[in-house]
């Protein structure tokens, strides 16, 4: 196996607390299911970033409450640039994987679609 990066990307509608571990659920479940991700002791680490709007709650703790106990996780702030999506959660998981990088599927959902339209899931 080797290591493999797989990113993604959602959006929320408020800084809402349940909305963005909700979100982060989502976000996190769509990249297991769709890279065929079944134990967590495949997941080497995730990276999360949110907008400097979001600051309700960590992401984390949507991964936590998953069932991603022994996962290292880390929360950062996104760079700020003007003019960038604004309400939006990012990840970069690394996984252990058999599958080739053109294999991997990232996945930007809702508005963050918009953010990679070349990926699949954002079609």
């Amino acid at each position: 196996m080797a290591v493999r990066g797989i990113r993604g990307a959602i959006s929320v509608e408020a800084d809402d607390p349940d909305q963005i571990r909700e979100a982060t659920a989502e976000l996190i479940q769509g990249i297991l299911t769709r890279n065929e991700i079944s134990d967590f002791d495949d997941i080497i680490s995730a990276v999360f970033t949110t907008t400097a709007d979001l600051t309700a709650c960590f992401p984390a703790e949507a991964a936590r409450k998953l069932g991603m106990t022994t996962v290292p996780l880390l929360c950062a702030l996104e760079i700020p640039v003007p003019g960038a999506m604004s309400r939006c959660i990012r990840i970069l998981l690394h996984v252990n994987s058999d599958r080739k990088p053109s294999e991997i599927e990232h996945v930007y959902l809702r508005e963050a679609a918009q953010l990679r339209p070349d990926m699949k899931s954002a079609q």
